[in-house]
C-alpha cells in the first residue's frame, strides 16, 4: 500500500440509528472501491465490518470496527459504529478521532434516537458532518420528507447535494447538483454507473435544489455572498470549494441519497467524501496537554508530518490470541518497528509491525503519516486513552469519558472451571469496552457487571461464552441495605460456661445509642478501676463489631451507633479474650432487642434526560417509585429531571424508561444517602430474610 500524505486522508465515522443500513453502506463502499471482492450482506453474515461472532449471530453491530477504501488517490478511513441505543457510546469513542461524521438516516423511518445521540457527540467534538439518506429502494421511502425531518430536528443547515432518480422500486441513481449530471446505476449490486444528462422530469427540481445549495454556500462567506448578489448565482468554479469550506466551518451539512443493499450511489458518495469532507490537515492543529499532571497546561500541535510524532490510542481490541491497539497519528510519522514513548504510563513501547485494518483482516505497512489510523499488536503497557509522543516535546490528548453504566446484574459463574477463567476473561473485555464495569459489592458479597443497557450486558455475557469459553448466569443484584438503632439502652452481656476443668467467663455492661447518619461506629471505654482488666476490653469491642456485621433484623450490617463500656466483671482463672468477645456479642444482641432497630436503604441521585414531551409521564413514574423530584432543567430540546429515588426502585428502571420515551431517554445515578425504609416494606424484607435463614432467633456461640 502507498504511504498517503495527510492531505490525501479522510477519517469518517459512520453513525446513526440501528437498522439504518450503516454496515451495509460501508460494505457497498468497500466493494465499489475494490477493497473487497464481493458485496457483503448483514443478513447472511458476510458484511466486512461485522467481524465478531455475537454481531454475526445478532445481525447488528456491537462495537466500532475500522475499514478503509482507496479512492481516486485518497485513503478513506472508515469507522463503523453501532446504532443500537445500548451500544451508541461506541460512536462517541470513534468520533473522537474522526475528522467528519457521516450520518446514515433511514429514508422511511427517518431520524432515530441514536442519530440524535450521535449528533450530540459530533457537537461535543465540533465535527463537520454529512448525511446519507439510505434505503431509498424501500416502500414509502421519501427523500424530501426525510430531509425536512432532518432540518426540523437538527436546524436548517442540511441541504441536498444529490437528488434521487426514482424512488422505492424505481430508485436507480442520483442527480449531482454540482456537476448537474445524472448518474444511473445497475440494480444488480455491481455498482456500475452511467453518466448522462438530467432526465427532463427532474430538471426543474434539480435547478431549484441547486439554487438552494448555492444560497446555503454563499451565506456566511462574504466574498461568495458578494458574487451571489452581483450575479444572482455562483460560478461553477466556486461551488465545489464553497461546499468544502462551508462543511469545514460547520455551516452546511451536505445530504446524499443511496441504496446500500442495491449498491446504488456508493460511488457518488465516495466522490463526495473526497471532494467535500475535510482532511486532517484542514484543521490546522490539535489541542492537548503539556503533561499528565493536573496542573498541565493546554498546548497545540500542528497536524503535519514535519512535527514531532504524537498519536492517541482510541480503541483496544482483545481476544484469546492477544491485543490489538488502534491509534490515530496526530503529528509526525510512525514507522514499523519504531520505539515510542507512552506518556500516560511513563514507559517505552516497541511497536513491531504496523498495520491497517480491513474488518477482520490486517495488512502490514512500512510507515504512516499524520492523520492516518493504524493498528499495532502485543503492546505491554498501553491501554485505551493513552498518548504516544516524543518525550522531548510532550503532548497528551484527553481520553474520551464514557457515560456511567445505567444497569447492573449480579454475575455468577456456572461452574468452578468458569469461576477460574472469569476474572482473566473480564479483564480483557474491560480493556476493550470502556463502558463496562466489573465490581464487588462489599455488603452483599456479589460480583456486579454493569453496562449501558440490558442488551449491552447480554452481549458481554454471550461474548464471554463464545470468545473465552466462560459461562455465567445473570441475576438481579441485591440491594445493600443497612441496619441501625433509634433508642438509647443499657444492657448486659454475660457469658459463662463450665465444662469440667477451666471454664469461660466474661461480663460487660454497655450503653448503646444511635449516632447521626454517616458518623459510623464509636466505642468509648468508661470503666474506672479494675472491674474488667484493660487487656480484655478491646475483645468486647471486637465482639460488638463482629455481631454488627450481620444485624438481627435482616442480616445486614448495623451502622451509626456508639457503645459506652461502663462496667463488668471477670474471673481470675476462667476469663480470657474469647469469653469477653462473646460477652460483647451478647451485649449487642440484647441491645438490638430493645434499641428500636430499623432498616436503612440507599437513596440515589438520579438524572434523567429525555425529550420534553415525556416529562409528565417520567415524573409520574418517579413518584410511583417513592422518588422525590429535586428539579428540572432544559438542555436544548431535552428536559433534565433530577430526583432522589431508593435504589431498590431503580433496579428495573431501564426497560421502563425505554418504554415511556420510545428509547429516546437516558439516565444516570449515583449514591446520595441512606434513609429509613418504610415500615410495610421493611416487614417484607425482614420476612424474606427469615425465610431464607439469613437471621436466627438465638445466638450460637
Amino acid at each position: 500500500m502507498k504511504v498517503y500524505s495527510t492531505q490525501e486522508i479522510r477519517n469518517i465515522g459512520v453513525v446513526g440509528h440501528g437498522q439504518a443500513g450503516k454496515t451495509s453502506l460501508i460494505a457497498a463502499m468497500l466493494f465499489t472501491s475494490g477493497a473487497v471482492n464481493r458485496l457483503g450482506r448483514v443478513a447472511d453474515g458476510t458484511a466486512p465490518t461485522d467481524i465478531d461472532e455475537v454481531e454475526i449471530a445478532r445481525k447488528m453491530s456491537i462495537q466500532t470496527t475500522p475499514a478503509y477504501a482507496e479512492w481516486k488517490g485518497h485513503k478513506i478511513n472508515i469507522l463503523d459504529t453501532p446504532g443500537a441505543s445500548a451500544f451508541v457510546h461506541e460512536a462517541r469513542g470513534a468520533l473522537r478521532v474522526c475528522d467528519a461524521a457521516l450520518f446514515v438516516v433511514d429514508a422511511v423511518g427517518g431520524i432515530g434516537v441514536s442519530t440524535e445521540k450521535a449528533w450530540s457527540y459530533a457537537d461535543e467534538f465540533n465535527l463537520p458532518r454529512a448525511i446519507v439518506i439510505n434505503k431509498m429502494e424501500y416502500e414509502r421511502a421519501d427523500f424530501k420528507n426525510a430531509l425536512a425531518g432532518i432540518n426540523e430536528v437538527f436546524g436548517r443547515s442540511a441541504v441536498a447535494v444529490h437528488l434521487p432518480i426514482g424512488s422505492e422500486k424505481t430508485f436507480r441513481g442520483v442527480v449531482d447538483l454540482v456537476k448537474m449530471k445524472a448518474y444511473t446505476f445497475q440494480t444488480d449490486g455491481s455498482g456500475k454507473v452511467t453518466e448522462a444528462d438530467i432526465p427532463a422530469e427532474l430538471k426543474d427540481d434539480a435547478s431549484s435544489a441547486r439554487e438552494a445549495l448555492i444560497e446555503m454556500i454563499a451565506e456566511g462567506n462574504d466574498a461568495l455572498l458578494e458574487k451571489f448578489f452581483d450575479l444572482g448565482t455562483l460560478p461553477d468554479e466556486d461551488i465545489l470549494p464553497g461546499i468544502k469550506s462551508a462543511v469545514l466551518e460547520r455551516r452546511v451539512v451536505p445530504v446524499f441519497a443511496t441504496s446500500a443493499i442495491s449498491n446504488i450511489g456508493s460511488q457518488s458518495l465516495m466522490d463526495a467524501i473526497v471532494n467535500y469532507l475535510p482532511s486532517p490537515a484542514d484543521f490546522g492543529e490539535v489541542i492537548g496537554l503539556s503533561g499528565t499532571e493536573t496542573e498541565a497546561e493546554e498546548v497545540s500541535r500542528k497536524i503535519s508530518t514535519s512535527e514531532p510524532y504524537s498519536a492517541f490510542v482510541f480503541r483496544t481490541v482483545a481476544d484469546q490470541f492477544g491485543k490489538i491497539t488502534l491509534c490515530k497519528i496526530y503529528s509526525g510519522s510512525i514507522k514499523a518497528d519504531a520505539t515510542v514513548f507512552n506518556l500516560n504510563k511513563n514507559a517505552q513501547e516497541r511497536l513491531g509491525p504496523i498495520h491497517v485494518i480491513q474488518g477482520n483482516k490486517m495488512e502490514k505497512i512500512t510507515e504512516a503519516n499524520a492523520g492516518d489510523i493504524i493498528a499495532v499488536t502485543k503492546l505491554k503497557e498501553t491501554l485505551t486513552g493513552d498518548t504516544f509522543a516524543d518525550k522531548a516535546t510532550p503532548i497528551v490528548y484527553k481520553p474520551v469519558r464514557f457515560p456511567e453504566p445505567s444497569i447492573n446484574f449480579a454475575i455468577v459463574p456456572k461452574s468452578r472451571q468458569d469461576e477460574d477463567k472469569l476474572s482473566s476473561a473480564l479483564t480483557k473485555m474491560l480493556e476493550e469496552d470502556q463502558a463496562l464495569r466489573y465490581t464487588r459489592e462489599a455488603q452483599t458479597k456479589e460480583f456486579l457487571l454493569a453496562g449501558s443497557g440490558q442488551l449491552h450486558i447480554e452481549a458481554a455475557v454471550e461474548k464471554l461464552k463464545r470468545r473465552y469459553g466462560v459461562e455465567v448466569q445473570l441475576n438481579t443484584p441485591k440491594v445493600p441495605y443497612k441496619e441501625t438503632i433509634k433508642a438509647r439502652v443499657e444492657v448486659q452481656g454475660r457469658h459463662k460456661k463450665q465444662s469440667g476443668g477451666r471454664g469461660q467467663f466474661g461480663d460487660c455492661k454497655c450503653i448503646f445509642e444511635p449516632q447521626p447518619r454517616g458518623a459510623g461506629f464509636a466505642f468509648v471505654d468508661k470503666i474506672f478501676g479494675g472491674s474488667v482488666p484493660a487487656n480484655f476490653r478491646p475483645a468486647i469491642e471486637k465482639g460488638v463489631l463482629d455481631a454488627a456485621a450481620t444485624g438481627t433484623l435482616a442480616g445486614y450490617e448495623v451502622i451509626d451507633f456508639k457503645v459506652e463500656l461502663i462496667d463488668g466483671s471477670y474471673h481470675p482463672v476462667d476469663s480470657d479474650e474469647l469469653s469477653f468477645k462473646i460477652a460483647g456479642r451478647k451485649a449487642f444482641r440484647n441491645a438490638m432487642e430493645k434499641a428500636k432497630p430499623v432498616l436503612l436503604e440507599p437513596v440515589m441521585n438520579v438524572e434523567i434526560v429525555a425529550p420534553q414531551e415525556f416529562s409528565g409521564d417520567l415524573m409520574g413514574d418517579i413518584n410511583t417509585r417513592r422518588g422525590r423530584i429535586q428539579g428540572m432543567d432544559a438542555r436544548g430540546n431535552q428536559q433534565v429531571i433530577k430526583a432522589q429515588v431508593p435504589l431498590s426502585e431503580m433496579l428495573n428502571y431501564a426497560p421502563t424508561l425505554n418504554s415511556i420515551t420510545a428509547a429516546r431517554g437516558s439516565y444516570s445515578m449515583e449514591f446520595s444517602h441512606l434513609d429509613e425504609v418504610p415500615a410495610l416494606i421493611s416487614q417484607k424484607i425482614v420476612a424474606e430474610a427469615q425465610a431464607e435463614g439469613r437471621v436466627k432467633a438465638t445466638e450460637e456461640d
